[in-house]
């Protein structure tokens, strides 16, 4: 496979052996940003970014989405103030390590969220908590993705293909992008609902904050190898076999 040194191949055509073209080499060295330069994006660069996300694919085509971008920094230190009050709260309830009633409970919380309370978003939690971590990494802008949740077919599968279009659009761009769910925190808050006019059928499921990186980040890195199992053949004689992908 290229290197980001070598020379890209053109896009619309496949010949074996080629070089990544423009699309894959997003794709491939695209890398979260934590950490932005504060000047903002330019209005028109933003839009462009946000039309990737309208152009994206939708189960019956029902783009069952909105968004919401903002741009001031007075109103994203606000949220952050206010997520980091309602982080730090929740991570009261979820210490459980000098009470064991207190773990029990836990438990029972980890068993309803399933994946969520993972050890990785878990750490990052006690770290936002412990203002360690900024929640939104200083970004100078935000978008909101809201799901419509009277979409066709599974309308947060949409909404994913939505900001991964534009996650990739930004980086093509120059700019950084990172996916941040912690901001649905603020949902709990009258205020934010309010602020931001959250009503049914609408919901806020995640985030993307963008700017300028402080620092380059993109860039190839080492992905596990993934076991894919290849189905050919007939339904009664089927041809199966197990292939590595990624070495």
């Amino acid at each position: 496979m290229a290197k980001s040194n070598e020379q890209l191949s053109p896009m619309n055509v496949y010949e074996e052996g080629m070089n990544w073209n423009p699309v894959e080499k997003v794709i491939y060295e695209r890398r979260s940003t934590r950490s932005f330069k504060k000047e903002p994006l330019p209005d028109n660069m933003i839009c462009r970014i946000l039309e990737a996300g309208r152009f994206a694919p939708s189960s019956g085509n029902s783009q069952a989405w909105r968004f919401v971008v903002i741009n001031s920094r007075a109103i994203i230190e606000e949220m952050e103030s206010d997520a980091l009050k309602m982080i730090k709260r929740l991570m009261k309830i979820l210490d459980y390590s000098k009470n064991k009633l207190k773990l029990l409970l836990v438990k029972q919380i980890i068993k309803m969220k399933q994946n969520q309370l993972h050890p990785i978003p878990y750490s990052v939690l006690w770290q936002v908590a412990n203002e360690k971590v900024h929640i939104f990494h200083d970004a100078p802008t935000i978008i909101l993705l809201f799901s419509d949740t009277r979409g066709v077919g599974d309308p947060l599968i949409d909404l994913g293909i939505v900001g991964q279009n534009m996650v990739l659009a930004a980086h093509s761009l120059g700019a950084g992008t990172c996916w941040v769910g912690f901001f649905t925190v603020l949902m709990y808050m009258k205020k934010w609902k309010r602020f931001f006019g959250v009503k049914k059928p609408f919901k806020l499921m995640s985030t993307i904050v963008l700017g300028r990186p402080k620092t380059k980040v993109d860039s190839e890195v080492v992905r596990e190898v993934q076991l894919v199992e290849w189905v050919e053949g007939t339904v009664e004689n089927p041809k199966r076999r197990i292939e590595k992908q990624g070495e």
